[in-house]
This record gives structure tokens, sequence and C-alpha cells, in this order.
């Protein structure tokens, strides 16, 4: 079976096209989401749901209890309480539950829609009001990769309920130029990012990264000033002005660094980018819910596809060259005449990198 695909560049064409596979769904719908809103597009999602567990499809929803804090600490989702509908909490934030995690760490951070293991969604689209005019990449997949994409959602599931899963490694295998990897905050077990590294350092003539946050770790900061100096044109893409201006400011304190070694630095500023997009060459792409940050990278749960299909790597490509029409590049000389206090406000965030 060949594996085809559509992207979404924005929210609101992502939300119709994944109600309309959730209404034809005839045996099953996976929900696995980071954020949902108790808004107009999070009670579309819901009241869809139950329409659909009430007609004998098998419902499950995972919402990770930090990012979806406003519907977890409310009573509104008993009201969806159906036979064929389970919703479920990742790592609940009571305070007195043992081994309780701060807020951010230790999420489940992914963005996932299975529906009838025939059809998946992934990519940085989350469902509330909010988002709706955001610059997203999100991705509707057809193919053998699917069987993976839900196996995943149940391992992640089953972990929530605090069932022991099972190991990875007896999981559905790639297929096709296509795969779904994730990365959890666990010993050995942060294949996403192992897959990144490993491709980052091969990486022989391009390098183009698209993130709503740019974080790196100094792994991946070696491996990108590295990756320059043996001639790959680096490009990298995020927001001019994020949701969160702490970040913003961490982001800068790293682009001297970077810009001395030849990176090119791309603020978007058209509307807020929350794509997480990855082009190395013209055979490796990977689209998901990982951002260049230290929380997404080492703490938190994420889920990607990673393919090596010309074709999808070229759509991707495509679409980063678009999006750079709508950005401007940090120049080294005007970057150095930034005013002495935003340099220290840089410092001072960057001091606070470690956790972001």
């Amino acid at each position: 079976m060949s594996t085809q695909w559509k992207f979404f560049l924005d929210s609101e064409s992502a939300w119709e096209a994944m109600l309309a596979d959730i209404e034809s769904a005839r045996e099953s719908v996976l929900l696995e989401q980071f954020i949902l809103e108790t808004d107009l597009i999070g009670s579309r999602f819901l009241t869809l749901l139950q329409k659909k567990a009430r007609e004998g499809i098998k419902v499950h929803v995972l919402l990770d209890s930090a990012g979806s804090l406003n519907f977890f600490t409310s009573s509104l989702w008993k009201n969806y309480s159906e036979p064929n509908l389970s919703i479920t909490f990742f790592n609940s934030l009571i305070p007195w539950t043992i081994g309780s995690h701060t807020p951010w760490y230790f999420r489940d951070h992914r963005k996932l829609l299975v529906v009838d293991s025939r059809v998946a969604f992934t990519g940085g689209i989350c469902l509330g009001d909010e988002m709706k005019t955001w610059r997203d990449t999100h991705v509707r997949i057809e193919g053998p990769v699917v069987e993976k994409m839900a196996w995943m959602f149940h391992r992640m599931y089953n972990r929530a309920l605090k069932k022991n899963p099972k190991s990875e490694k007896f999981g559905p295998k790639s297929a096709g130029g296509f795969n779904y990897i994730t990365s959890s905050p666990l010993p050995r077990r942060r294949f996403l990012y192992y897959r990144l590294t490993d491709v980052l350092r091969n990486a022989m003539k391009r390098i183009s990264i698209s993130t709503p946050y740019f974080i790196p770790d100094r792994r991946i900061l070696r491996i990108l000033q590295l990756a320059t100096r043996r001639g790959v044109e680096v490009s990298i893409l995020i927001p001019e002005i994020s949701d969160n201006p702490i970040v913003d400011f961490s982001s800068r304190s790293f682009f001297s660094k970077l810009l001395k070694t030849g990176v090119r630095l791309y603020l978007y500023r058209e509307r807020m980018m929350h794509a997480k997009t990855i082009v190395v060459d013209d055979d490796w792409s990977s689209v998901g819910s990982l951002n260049f940050d230290n929380i997404s990278l080492k703490y938190n749960f994420e889920g990607n596809i990673v393919s090596t299909n010309r074709q999808f790597t070229s759509d991707l490509a495509s679409h980063f060259a678009e999006d750079l029409k709508n950005a401007k590049e940090v120049l080294p000389a005007e970057w150095k005449r930034r005013s002495f206090a935003l340099k220290v406000i840089e410092w001072f965030c960057g001091m606070l990198s470690p956790l972001l």
C-alpha cells in the first residue's frame, strides 16, 4: 500500500479535515492532544466524538492535564460520559500525588489523531480558538505508518492508565520511507532526539528548521555550528514574536554564536508561527510535535513523522521557502547594533535556557 499525504498550513483547515474524518469513522477514533480548550473548536470536537460514540464507534481520548488544564479542572469532561467514549488525562497535577512534576515537564506534548487505523493526522496543531490564525503545519497521512501511529497511541494511553507499556521494539516497523518516531523523558528512550542528532551530523547540503521555540541544548548547538563549518547551509526560522516573551529572549541569546559560524536566522513576521518541521538535504524530513527547546528535546513525550520520501521532503522544503518570503533575516551587522538593554535581557533569559 502506497503512502498518501496532504499538508495543512493553518489550524482552521486542519480542524475541518480532522472533523470530516472523525465524522466518517466506522470503527474507532483515537485522539491524543496536548491542548484541548473549552471553547468553540474544543466543543465541536468533543460533541462530534460523543456523537460517534453513541453510534457505536470506539472513541479513546488522551489529553495532557497541564496543556488541557481548563478542561481538566472543570466538570465539563464528565458531561461526555458514554459507554464507547473514554477521556483520560496524562500526568494529572494533583498536588499530593507522589512523584508529581512541575507543570511543563514530563508532559504528553504529542498531537495525534487516528481514524479506523486507516488515516492519521499529526503535526503542531492543537485544539483551541486562540490558535485559529497561527501559521502551523499538520499532515494527514494514509499508508502503513498509520499502524505504527495507532500502536504508539495505545502505548501512551496505557501509560496514562498506569499500565506497563510494552517495549517499543515490538511495535510495527517503518515502511515505504515513513516512520512515526517518539521521544520520552526516560533512560534510553529519546528515540526521536537520537535520530535527529544523527541526521544533522551527517547532513551534506542543507538543514532547514522551522520551530516556534528555539533553545537548543549544547549538543545540537554544536552540531549546527559544525555543519556550517563543513559547508552545509543551515537556516532556522522562528517567529519574530511568539506567545512566550521569555522564550523569545532566551532564543536570541544564541544568535551571536550561530551567526558567527554562518547559520542563517529568520524571524517570521506575518503572524504566530507554530510549525515544527525539519528538512535535511533532499531526502530526509520530519514533522510533528517536537520543538527545538530543552523541554521538548529532553523532558516531554513527543512524536514526529520521519520520512526519507523525496516528494514529502520536497513539499516541506517548499513550505519553508515560501515562509521565508514573510520573514526577515537576522544580519550579523544589524544584530550587533541592538541596544544594551536588550543584550542584558537576553543574557538573563539565556541563563534560564536549560529550563526552557
